[in-house]
């Protein structure tokens, strides 16, 4: 070895070690354009208001929500593209732009369908493109046991409700803004910090990850033994395990959410603030079930940490059936297990993806399998709604719920196997 290579990876040993000190940087910037982002997961809160102003249906409430996350998830899958292409900055900038508009132009809705097109569809897109870039920068930033780190960074989404839920409520009631004008400011402020905050995201420069094996950095960065890339991914039988047991998972958890409020004031017979107080509460489950189940999935793998989801996904729904009538302290329970594990599949799943399909073609694979959530954000929604208009009660979708969450179980158990090397075309790693 000369003397030029050794002062080379001397340098290369150096920036890893500090690279590897200042990383957590980059959670703590995409925990907080999560924090923007995730207000969606306060849209119960407009639910009722929408209801009484247009004199609309239970079903037809849920559109915006529904749409909203059907339209995250497929543009997830482009916004993978653009990632690649243009990098985190520029991409997270755009979606930030996009999504701000999509608030600001729902103040300007005289109907439901209008609100659905304008919030559902432009600020959806919107996220779609923002969300993933956080993932990835940090996916990045940390290559082997991700999924704390991906928790923390994705905890932004889920606690967002905690801080928003309230401030849309208290905004809806004053006389002078009301429900439209509330579309108005949260869109300016969303797209003022998404934005700037934008413009801090980058990917590791190139050549960190050959910091000598026997540095922490090493420890933490040696790259996965397996990259597919998306056409060998489709190949597997696991993505298609992966995927189903996902949208499974966040059916069970976007459900609890579209419906939360409704649900406390009319089943659980609490008063309108105290439901809206609530949706807080269960905005601390959602975010703390990303680090929790992020770290679980580290710790047991993949498989281990759906099938926990799925037990108590299973669990909370089948006690909400058969107890749930006018007992406040089961819904409390029940909903703060059900947000949790939600929470808990937005780290499962990104950590899962990148640990079976590898960290190469990350932004491009997660963004494909994020369509998950975009259908179990329409059966969700459509599952709730058509039972509530049917039956004249929620309570009667958690029986499906939790059949569904027994049948995401076996999935697991059975499917939720790690890629083996000849199993699918492996890409170089760098």
């Amino acid at each position: 070895m000369n003397k030029e290579t050794e002062m080379i990876q001397h340098d290369l040993k150096l920036f890893g070690m500090e690279a590897a000190k200042g990383r957590w940087v980059f959670v703590a910037i995409g925990l907080l354009i999560n924090v923007c982002l995730g207000s969606i997961y306060a849209f119960s809160v407009f639910r009722k208001p929408l209801e009484a102003l247009w004199g609309i249906s239970s079903s037809q409430s849920g559109y915006p929500f529904m749409v909203f996350l059907a339209v995250f998830a497929v543009t997830m899958p482009l916004a993978g593209n653009l990632i690649e292409r243009w990098g985190p900055r520029m991409t997270a900038t755009l979606g930030g732009l996009l999504a701000g508009s999509g608030w600001i132009a729902a103040s300007f809705s005289g109907d439901i369908t209008t609100l659905t097109l304008l919030y559902g569809v432009i600020g959806g897109a919107g996220v779609g493109i923002v969300y993933g870039c956080p993932i990835a920068v940090v996916a990045k930033w940390f290559p082997r046991h991700s999924g704390l780190a991906i928790g923390l960074t994705v905890m932004g989404f889920g606690v967002s409700a905690l801080a928003v839920a309230p401030l849309m409520k208290a905004m809806i009631l004053q006389p002078d803004i009301g429900i439209l004008h509330t579309f108005l400011y949260l869109g300016i402020a969303f797209t003022i910090v998404t934005a700037l905050l934008a413009q801090l995201l980058r990917f590791p420069p190139a050549g960190w990850l050959l910091a000598a094996p026997n540095t922490p950095a090493a420890e933490a960065a040696a790259p996965s033994a397996i990259n597919l890339d998306r056409q060998a991914m489709l190949k597997t039988t696991l993505f298609y395990a992966l995927w189903a047991t996902y949208t499974i998972g966040c059916l069970a958890g976007l459900m609890a959410i579209g419906i939360a409020s409704p649900v406390g004031t009319e089943v659980a017979q609490l008063d309108a603030p105290t439901a809206a107080l609530a949706v807080s509460l269960f905005a601390v489950f959602n975010g703390l079930g990303r680090p929790l189940f992020g770290a679980l999935t580290d710790r047991l793998g993949p498989k281990q940490a759906a099938m926990v989801s799925f037990a108590m996904i299973m669990g909370a729904s089948l006690l909400l059936f058969f107890f749930g009538q006018d007992n406040a302290m089961l819904y409390l329970l029940a909903f703060c297990v059900l947000w949790m594990c939600l929470g808990g599949w937005l780290a499962l799943a990104p950590t899962a993806t990148g640990i079976f399909f590898g960290k190469r073609y990350y932004a491009q694979n997660y963004g494909l399998m994020f369509t998950a959530y975009g259908a179990g954000a329409i059966l969700g929604t459509l599952l709730s709604g058509s039972i509530k208009d049917i039956t004249g009660s929620y309570l009667h979708a958690f029986p499906v719920v939790a059949g569904l969450a027994a049948l995401g179980l076996l999935i697991a158990a059975i499917g939720l196997n790690p890629v083996k090397a000849g199993q699918a075309r492996p890409e170089s790693a760098e």
